[in-house]
């Protein structure tokens, strides 16, 4: 797994575990890296901080584009780290610049593959998908 791929999971562990205690993302990310200090680790990747950061600065704007984009699902009814994965992923569409669009997709699905349901890979193509392009033609 690469860097920004590490970065990436880290950054959706912080978001997940913020959702699932109904806490902010910012709590949870202070708590993370004063956790990495207090054990003599070194700091949290910048990519992994300037997402969660990103996440929670951006948040209504996020929930807004994956409410619109997920059809038949609400926000609410998702599972939590679908939620996560998107969120995490819609700001590196929308937000950043440095990653092309079919990586931040791609990645997201193996990360839903891997931590989620049996049709949550695909749910989250979809969403993620119609996102990418109406901000492309947006």
């Amino acid at each position: 797994m690469g860097a920004r791929s590490k970065a990436r999971k880290r950054a959706l562990d912080i978001v997940f575990e913020a959702d699932a205690k109904g806490v902010p993302i910012l709590m949870v990310l202070g708590e993370h890296q004063r956790r990495r200090v207090s054990e003599g680790e070194s700091d949290l990747n910048t990519y992994s901080v300037e997402l969660a950061e990103g996440v929670a600065a951006n948040m209504e704007s996020i929930d807004r584009l994956i409410s619109e984009h997920s059809t038949g699902w609400s926000l609410e009814r998702m599972p939590t780290v679908d939620r996560a994965i998107l969120r995490v992923a819609t700001f590196e569409l929308v937000f950043g610049d440095s990653v092309p669009d079919p990586v931040v997709v791609s990645q997201a699905i193996e990360l839903a593959k891997d931590l989620s349901t049996d049709d949550s890979g695909a749910f989250v193509h979809g969403v993620l998908g119609a996102i990418s392009r109406s901000h492309v033609s947006g």
